[in-house]
């Protein structure tokens, strides 16, 4: 078996709670296992772990390195718009499944620590409707994720918000219909 294929695939990487929330903290920050530890509520040997283990996935870049007494830290960030390496080995089904439940048993858990009284958006459809208006849709939602990843900021940075954007987009088999 080649180091690539050893490697864990992305999707099956991200297939952990943790793990979704660490590649969420570090696309707008560059982070350290203590930081990532600290801001996340878990210890650092836990931190480091998944750390390493996303960064194994080729999620994580080390943006850097710092002194901590004496020994070095490495600094870690998510590179959300990097291109996939050519070669990387395309996700399984079951990868896509296990990222589809850590991705739905994420909504519970954002929800309860939504601010009261702020706007929020719910969705939920399984319609038939022309590939127009598809592509459209898939269109927009791609551009509301893309202006929400280039937009994250370090947490709580002064004059931002906590969000949370959950989506899953995509066409249903069966749906063809010609006249």
């Amino acid at each position: 078996m080649s180091l690539e294929e050893e490697r864990i695939s992305e999707l099956r990487a991200t297939a952990h709670p943790l793990r979704l929330q660490m590649l969420s903290l570090l696309t707008g920050a560059e982070l350290s296992a203590a930081e990532v530890a600290r801001e996340l509520g878990v210890t650092q040997a836990n931190a480091s772990y998944h750390l390493r283990l996303l960064h194994a996935a080729g999620l994580l870049e080390v943006a850097g390195e710092e002194t901590v007494r004496g020994g070095k830290a490495k600094k870690y960030r998510h590179p959300w718009d990097a291109p996939r390496p050519s070669g990387a080995r395309p996700a399984s089904e079951a990868d896509k499944l296990a990222y589809a439940r850590v991705l739905a048993d994420a909504i519970p858990r954002r929800f309860a620590e939504r601010a009261p009284g702020e706007r929020s958006q719910f969705t939920d459809a399984e319609l038939w409707v022309a590939p127009a208006v598809w592509e459209r849709v898939f269109d927009l939602v791609t551009e509301a994720s893309t202006l929400l990843h280039a937009s994250a900021q370090p947490p709580r940075t002064e004059g931002t918000v906590r969000a949370a954007l959950s989506v899953a987009a995509f066409r249903l088999q069966g749906g063809e219909v010609t006249s």
